[in-house]
């Protein structure tokens, strides 16, 4: 785990303690015992939200990992003497029933592997392992044959963002050559990697969420204030830099935004963001627009699981706790109001993008535009600064 230090926006943060999945239907999460440790599913898209615990034959140890599918089922990873092992958990009357899955062999000690987010689609799960040089792309859940190698990708990658709705476009942070720069990776074109986020030569830039919807991206870079990660913001087909918000900037606390409310197609702008936000004492819950450029700081749930949350379309941040009176519990917290754009004043560092020769060419299709070979059509993320979309921007 990356432990947070106050004042900025980073690439690795401390993950959630409850993973959910992308429509917000099941939650998963390691629950405690006393000492000891099993794994938990919590339904939440019904009248109310209830959880089923999943203990297996003996306790879990520290750094397992569980994440929910669509399908009600919860994917564990067990690691045992560089061997990951991959099983399905379901509940099967007063039992659970498991699925083995196969494993990933990580003999070398400089081989680190973890989940990454739940795909979109809800039916697939993925894996990074991270090597001293390279960093493989590994499909764990959702294969026709048990774990199955997609991708291998130079650099040690950190991160990762789903881009679209059908669990294509994965974005990872890259390390190379000392800098750390946002690439995409084509999942059903062999892994093919072009860049993203290049916004100066010398700075650090990273992709912390991104909402298909909208095309609205949340970064974080050193290239306003070097030395400085900042939060900022941008949308994919923009023609405008990248924005870094004096109101996400506040000394001696730490932002980490977690969920960006969905369903706001040709509206970036408009679309709330979640930020857990980390102080001397304790959590709390920040919510964000770019076009009112405040910060609202609200009240966690007590019981919160920190830093898991998810957004319905009409704008109720969902935040997931647990009590000793409440042991599954969904708070819904409403969006402040939009207030007027032109009451709210504020600076903000513009960051000018990179030149053309700082990036691979390429370029950026609408949505609904065809896509080579066959593929379910979606956006093909580039440079900020080479995406021809701006008809996707709310000027």
């Amino acid at each position: 785990m990356t432990p947070r230090t106050p004042g900025g926006a980073y690439g690795a943060t401390t993950p959630a303690p409850c993973v959910l999945t992308a429509n917000g239907a099941y939650a998963a999460r390691l629950a405690r015992n006393g000492d000891s440790l099993f794994p938990e599913r919590w339904t939440l898209d019904g009248p109310e939200p209830y959880a089923v615990p999943l203990p297996g034959n003996q306790p879990e140890e520290p750094g397992t990992e569980v994440q929910p599918m669509a399908d009600g089922r919860v994917l564990i990873r067990r690691a045992t003497d560089g061997r990951h092992a991959f099983s399905l958990l379901y509940p099967t009357g007063p039992g659970t029933g498991e699925l083995p899955l196969g494993a990933v062999e990580c003999p070398d000690d400089g081989v680190e592997l973890r989940l990454l987010p739940p795909a979109p689609c809800g039916e697939r799960a993925y894996a990074l392992a991270v090597g001293p040089w390279t960093t493989t792309v590994w499909l764990v859940a959702g294969g026709a044959f048990g774990p199955e190698y997609v991708a291998e990708i130079p650099g040690r990658c950190s991160g990762g963002v789903w881009l679209d709705r059908t669990g294509r476009m994965l974005a990872l942070d890259r390390e190379v050559g000392g800098r750390t720069k946002a690439v995409v990776v084509d999942l059903e074109r062999g892994g093919e990697v072009s860049p993203l986020l290049q916004i100066s030569a010398d700075s650090d830039d990273r992709l912390l969420l991104a909402d298909p919807d909208s095309g609205l991206l949340l970064i974080s870079s050193d290239a306003a204030s070097p030395g400085e990660a900042r939060l900022g913001w941008g949308v994919v087909g923009s023609m405008l830099p990248v924005r870094f918000p004096e109101a996400l900037r506040l000394p001696g606390l730490a932002l980490t935004p977690f969920a960006i409310q969905p369903g706001q197609v040709l509206l970036p702008e408009a679309c709330a963001v979640a930020l857990r936000i980390d102080g001397p004492f304790g959590a709390w819950v920040g919510v964000w627009r770019p076009m009112e450029r405040r910060l609202h700081q609200l009240a966690a749930p007590e019981g919160w699981l920190t830093g898991s949350g998810v957004w319905t379309p009409d704008g109720v941040l969902r935040l997931p706790y647990t009590t000793a009176a409440e042991p599954c519990g969904v708070a819904p917290l409403t969006a402040p109001a939009v207030g007027s754009p032109a009451a709210t004043t504020e600076t903000e560092t513009a960051a000018a993008t990179s030149t053309a020769e700082d990036a691979a060419p390429s370029s950026l299709r609408h949505p609904g535009e065809a896509t080579p070979y066959g593929a379910t059509p979606c956006a093909r993320p580039v440079p900020l600064q080479q995406a021809p979309l701006g008809r996707l921007v709310t000027k």
